[in-house]
């Protein structure tokens, strides 16, 4: 159980992303992505190696495939998803990954579900859908991006729970695939964007960035996915959006709208059905 709260506490730190990415906005997604992965990167090798444990960075192939697979993948694909399609429907689709965490610890953990935690992972969904599904309409002239949004959640949930599978590999190696993220996001910026300087609020959102969401997260994440349950996590990660929204709303003076509420009674809902489990 302790580690599985270590992993809510990675869906905490989540929940500001779309609060700090707003305060980055006006900054090329890719660019933000190699800057904040690098500010990851250089915070968490200076306190790996601090605590003598720069050696837990020598790990074979597939742990690095792994990592800065998901890492990258993830975030490239995301990008790319909102690039080419309608945000409503990107995100929505995006957001299958916590449903596909449930499912895929059936075939690849042999962990049991159950009618509580499907049922659960469905109310969390249900939310998330009520969220951010409103007026969706899948115009199949965006198919290609809506490929990418189902190509994100199916990276972010494989790369989850097949952590699970590489739990001799040590936390601390995360600092390493940070590094691997951020050296291929910034070959992608330069490829396909301008670099534009950050002013002094897109400074600090990127160090908070860095810091927490795609930070600090990415360590909670990787020891609540090897050593908590991650059904229970997967249908929890529907919160997320839900919390993330509730903070812009807060940040900006906005109205409780009867979406965010009811996405709230429902997420809450499912977390307590699944947790029950």
């Amino acid at each position: 159980m302790s580690a599985t709260l270590l992993g809510v506490g990675a869906l905490a730190l989540w929940a500001f992303l779309g609060l700090l990415t707003r305060l980055a906005a006006g900054l090329p997604p890719l660019q933000v992505t190699a800057l904040s992965f690098a500010v990851a990167a250089a915070l968490s090798l200076a306190l790996v190696a601090a605590r003598g444990r720069i050696g837990a960075l020598r790990v074979g192939p597939v742990a690095w495939l792994h990592g800065v697979g998901g890492l990258f993948g993830y975030h490239a694909l995301y990008f790319a998803a909102l690039a080419f399609a309608p945000p409503v429907e990107a995100n929505l689709l995006n957001y299958l990954w916590p449903l596909l965490i449930v499912l895929l610890a059936a075939p690849i953990l042999g962990l049991p579900l159950g009618a509580r935690r499907l049922g659960g992972v469905a109310l969390g969904f249900a939310g998330c859908v009520v969220l951010i599904g409103g007026g969706a309409r899948f115009d199949p002239s965006a198919w290609f991006g809506f490929l990418c949004a189902v190509g994100c959640a199916v990276v972010w949930a494989t790369y989850s729970v097949t952590a699970k599978r590489l739990a001799a590999v040590p936390t601390d190696a995360v600092a390493g695939f940070c590094a691997g993220a951020a050296l291929l996001a910034l070959v992608a910026h330069l490829l396909f964007e301008q670099w534009v300087t950050p002013g002094a609020m897109q400074s600090i959102a990127l160090l908070l960035l860095g810091m927490g969401p795609v930070g600090a997260a990415f360590f909670l994440w990787d020891a609540g996915m090897k050593r908590g349950d991650p059904r229970l996590l997967g249908t929890l990660a529907y919160a997320v959006p839900v919390a993330s929204t509730a903070l812009l709303v807060l940040a900006t003076g906005g109205d409780w709208s009867w979406r965010l509420l009811v996405a709230l009674a429902l997420v809450a809902g499912g977390g307590a059905l699944a947790a029950r489990a």
